[in-house]
């Protein structure tokens, strides 16, 4: 029972997106989407009442089990946005029919290569699956075929080529370091085989195959300096493809940098994978927030604060110790939630407004009070302020940070800080200002983005104590 839920979790998408590709009709593939993205959340919650089965191509751990219910229950809110969200873009004439046949089998493709990715035993596998869904997210991200969005495609497409071809050599050299001691053959791809014998492992080899690791990983990570992809492909994509890759894509990339992570944390005379996570995460986070003052376009802004908490995650995991892990983790799971619950926000507003330029958007919370004091809350959550669950995770980093190296928690203190700046003084006039363009109501449910942030604030006050053990159990895992 357990082997058919774990490939079950595969085989729902994967099944979706061939059906979806042969029928007809936006309403009813809509609804099929929908369907099959909720049958795949309820099958990952069931891996929690019976212990999956791992084998040489599927794993199951605690370490995945959070991310694979995180990524399909987004993955579900994200496709009752899209039904509606995409039906009124094809009634305002935004985007031909003839363009959307693939878009929700493309998207169950995208959900089948995450899953893939994040189950996969085989780290070439693995490589695939997150090419899969880079090559599927290009599609999407260009379905509008204007100049701007297909510009964005093929930049996409060509910096996360060349991304993905250095994890791959990363992944080849890691293959050439197990060699010598698993022998020739599949074992030498097998990450529970890898890891067990990773103490072996030449360590000038795998400090190589870390650095390309993390230079590729780290592209689709949205990491600085390798992030130029990024805003691009959010701004010019629809709405729901922005949410999941935030949301989703980006961790998934993550995921992978962590598994390599716990390989090299075995090796002692292997280099120490964290302080070059604490750099690049740093980095990424004094960037992006600087960059928040020069945004004209919300979603290109939004992007930018997506870039500064994957740095935040990302120096989390690389100060590492149960505290730090477990608020990686928490502020993974927080920014996941509250991110796609601002591209919804973002959405609605593109649609009410019909412009993304901040300059053309004004007094929200008179216009339309619910979208404005809902993307509000959204960027109250976003900026770490009390009491909501990004509040609690950057608490959990900082003090971490501080009780070890108190000089980075002066670094990480004032990115966060410059970031709350630029976002408030951006978004204060979109909020509050004289009311301007047009005031038609939003066409897509406003549903998914009050969920999200409705479990963000509960987050922020109360933390089930199942939840509290499980990260607490997956954060000794990370070492």
């Amino acid at each position: 029972m357990s082997i058919d839920a774990l490939s079950t979790i595969l085989l729902i998408p994967a099944l979706s997106a061939a059906l979806l590709a042969i029928l007809p009709g936006y309403r009813l593939t809509a609804k099929l989407n929908v369907v099959a993205a909720l049958a795949t959340f309820l099958t990952s919650l069931s891996l929690f009442v019976v212990e999956p089965v791992s084998g040489q191509y599927l794993l199951m751990d605690d370490l995945n089990k959070v991310f694979i219910v995180l990524t399909t229950f987004v993955s579900f809110t994200t496709s009752v946005f899209s039904a509606s969200y995409i039906q009124h873009e094809i009634e305002t004439g935004r985007l031909a029919p003839a363009f959307l046949r693939f878009y929700h089998a493309m998207y169950q493709t995208l959900m089948f290569a995450m899953n893939l990715a994040l189950v996969a035993n085989n780290i070439g596998l693995m490589w695939v699956a997150v090419e899969m869904a880079t090559l599927t997210t290009v599609l999407m991200v260009g379905i509008y075929r204007t100049h701007e969005a297909l510009e964005a495609a093929w930049k996409y497409f060509i910096l996360g080529s060349v991304g993905i071809a250095l994890a791959l050599f990363g992944t080849i050299l890691v293959y050439m370091a197990a060699r010598p001691v698993v022998g020739e053959g599949l074992d030498g791809m097998v990450w529970t085989v890898l890891v067990k014998h990773a103490a072996q492992f030449d360590p000038a080899l795998l400090n190589v195959a870390f650095a390309f690791l993390l230079l590729g990983y780290g592209t689709k990570v949205g990491l600085a300096p390798l992030h130029a992809w990024l805003p691009d492909a959010h701004a010019e994509g629809p709405t729901p493809i922005s949410a999941v890759l935030s949301g989703l894509l980006l961790n998934v990339a993550l995921y992978a940098l962590l598994r390599f992570k716990m390989m090299l944390a075995v090796n002692s005379a292997a280099i120490a994978p964290g302080p070059l996570m604490v750099t690049m995460g740093l980095i990424s986070v004094i960037f992006a927030a600087l960059m928040l003052y020069r945004r004209r376009d919300i979603k290109r802004m939004f992007a930018y604060s997506s870039i500064e908490h994957m740095g935040i995650i990302v120096f989390a995991f690389g100060m590492g110790g149960p505290l730090a892990n477990f608020a990686g983790l928490l502020h993974m799971t927080m920014h996941s939630l509250t991110k796609s619950a601002i591209f919804f926000a973002v959405g609605h507003i593109a649609q009410v407004k019909g412009t993304q330029k901040i300059a053309d958007i004004g007094g929200l919370t008179v216009t339309n009070p619910a979208l404005g004091w809902g993307l509000m809350l959204g960027v109250i959550a976003i900026v770490g302020l009390p009491p909501l669950g990004i509040f609690m995770s950057e608490f959990l980093v900082v003090s971490s940070t501080f009780a070890r190296a108190p000089w980075l928690t002066v670094i990480l203190v004032l990115g966060i800080i410059i970031a709350l700046g630029g976002l408030f003084l951006r978004i204060g006039p979109v909020m509050f200002g004289e009311p301007k363009g047009k005031t038609a109501p939003a066409e897509a449910s406003y549903v998914p983005m009050f969920t999200h942030l409705g479990l963000v604030l509960m987050a922020g006050i109360y933390l089930p104590p199942v939840l509290v053990t499980g990260f607490q159990n997956v954060a000794k895992l990370l070492g």
